[in-house]
């Protein structure tokens, strides 16, 4: 399925980019100068087609650059409910051990309940009925 994905989308994304760069190969002059636009100070002469790949790849890093920190908050959240998840976890062992320690009669034993009422020692519920 791989091999296939690959044929589809990225054989033609490549036929794509080779007539982008035959149709494009024009020499630019790109400034860094704002100042002074005659003849610049910082300036770099590229075929054009390189210009516009380097922008869309700069544009596809910075894009994910920013996204990247703003899901930071995200990420810590999710490492901080996976350590609690790995010490839940770790502590839930430790009663299932226990639990199967007492089971084998280890001679402890959890006291009886009270016999006094749910809701109290007086035997009513939460509006006074007797129970």
């Amino acid at each position: 399925m791989r091999k296939f994905f690959t044929a589809v989308v990225f054989i033609p994304l490549g036929l794509i980019f080779i007539v982008f760069a035959v149709a494009n190969r024009h020499w630019v002059t790109v400034s860094f100068d704002p100042f002074n636009s005659a003849t610049p100070t910082v300036a770099v002469t590229l075929p054009l087609f390189v210009v516009i790949i380097a922008s869309a790849i700069l544009g596809v890093i910075a894009g994910g650059s920013v996204t990247w920190f703003r899901q930071r908050r995200w990420r810590h959240a999710a490492r901080q409910h996976e350590a609690d998840a790995r010490q839940t976890r770790a502590e839930l062992a430790d009663l299932r051990a226990a639990a199967a320690g007492a089971s084998r009669g280890d001679g402890q034993r959890l006291p009886a309940p009270a016999q006094i009422g749910f809701y109290g020692p007086a035997g009513r519920d939460k509006q006074g009925a007797t129970l």
